[in-house]
Formats: structure tokens, C-alpha cells, sequence
């Protein structure tokens, strides 16, 4: 008589089993693996940092919006005011506008000059400079108050440019005249050129609705990128 064993079954389970880890239970709960907390981390990190850039970028856009709705005139060595398109002499009237304002400020006698900015394009018979000189002669203001800054082709290099002429008179102190869009970033570079610079943006802008509201936006990146990586580099 043989002892013979138990049936052992001769086929294998089909279910694969090697590459299977098994489950923590803790509490009678599965226990999460611990190979997802790091990418929750990477998350919440990304997450955080969105937030701050967000914010950061939404305070530079309050700031643009209170700033062009600002009027700070006061006592100053110089008004400046910032160039824009001409016609053949004839200053746009987003230009107009910018030197109406001038018009009205110099009665005040808060500056003894006038700094007109921008150069032209090229085919041009004139410079903005020279079209705001012309503007502001007919209206009123002495010619011999008015400097001309005809080389600048961008707010920086404009100021820039101020900044040098200004210098060499020993003064140092502007009242800066643009649009209420762009009053902030203008007054952050004058000052990142050595100028003591105040804003007093023109009430009569032509950009106006949708379009001064693109502009916020706009300057809102300029100024928020300017602090960080410098004026001179966008």
C-alpha cells in the first residue's frame, strides 16, 4: 500500500502576484502611499507660488490704477512731459492732451522749465519734441522755457536722457505729465535715473474704456517685472 498525497493543483493562478505591493491597513483603513506626499508638496509649492505671483501682480495693478488718479504738483525744477505720436508737426491727440495739461500747470509757477521728450520716426520731418515745443509756444509758454530731449525713442531712454540734461543744470527734481496709465512706471524709472520725480497725468487722456484698460494691464506687468529685473532691461 502507497501513501499517497494531497491533490495539488498543476496549474498556476493567473493572477499575477509579483508585481502587486501589498496595502497598509492601519485601523482597519488603507494607509496612502507614501511615494504621493512628495507630489502633493510639488503642488502645494506651485500652488503657493501662483498665489504670490498673483497678488504681487494685482498690487502693482491697484498701484498704476491710484497713481494715474493721483495729482501731485508741486514745486519742482522741472515739468517733464513724456512724448507720443506727432503728424508733421502736429502733436496726436493723445500728445495734445499731455501738453493741454502743461498749458494749465505753468500758470501755476511750479517749474521754471518745461522738458519736452521723444524723437521721431523714420521719413519724419520732426520730432515729438519739437511738434510739443511748437504746441506749447503758441499757448503761451516762454520758448526760452522750453528744453527740447528729441533723442529718446522709449520712456527709459527719454528719461534717461532728463536725467543727463537736468544734470548738468544742477537740478534735479521733475513733475512728470503722461497719461494716467502710465504714470507709475514713468515716475519708478525717473527715479531709477537719479530724478526726485512726482506725477501730475493729464485729466483729458484719449484712452479711454477698453483700451485704458488693456493699458493698465499692460503697465501693471511693466512695473511688476521693471522692480524685479530692472527698467533698463524691458
Amino acid at each position: 500500500m502507497s501513501l499517497s498525497s494531497p491533490d495539488i493543483p498543476t496549474d498556476p493562478d493567473p493572477t499575477p502576484v509579483a508585481l502587486i505591493r501589498p496595502i497598509a491597513v492601519e485601523g482597519g483603513r488603507e494607509r496612502p502611499s507614501r511615494r504621493r506626499r512628495p507630489l502633493r508638496w510639488v503642488l502645494l509649492g506651485v500652488g503657493l507660488v501662483f498665489v504670490l505671483l498673483a497678488g504681487y501682480y494685482l498690487v502693482s495693478l491697484y498701484q498704476v490704477w491710484s497713481t494715474g488718479r493721483s495729482d501731485q504738483a508741486r514745486p519742482v525744477d522741472a515739468i517733464v512731459v513724456l512724448g507720443a505720436a506727432q503728424y508733421d508737426g502736429d502733436p496726436s491727440p493723445q500728445l495734445a492732451a499731455r501738453l493741454d495739461h502743461v498749458v494749465e500747470l505753468w500758470p501755476q509757477g511750479n517749474a521754471p522749465l518745461v522738458v519736452v521728450t521723444g524723437g521721431n520716426q523714420p521719413g519724419d520731418r520732426f520730432t515729438e519734441a519739437e511738434a510739443s515745443a511748437n504746441y506749447l509756444a503758441e499757448r503761451g509758454v516762454p520758448a526760452d522755457a522750453i528744453v527740447q530731449e528729441g533723442a529718446g525713442h522709449s520712456t527709459y531712454e527719454s528719461m534717461r536722457a532728463v536725467a543727463d540734461l537736468l544734470g548738468d543744470r544742477g537740478l534735479s527734481s521733475v513733475l512728470i505729465v503722461t497719461d494716467p496709465y502710465h504714470a507709475l512706471r514713468s515716475r519708478l524709472i525717473a527715479e531709477d535715473v537719479g530724478l526726485t520725480a512726482y506725477v501730475s497725468p493729464t485729466p483729458t487722456s484719449v484712452v479711454t474704456g477698453g483700451e485704458s484698460f488693456a493699458r493698465h494691464l499692460q503697465e501693471a506687468a511693466g512695473v511688476a517685472v521693471g522692480r524685479l529685473v530692472g527698467f533698463d532691461r524691458i
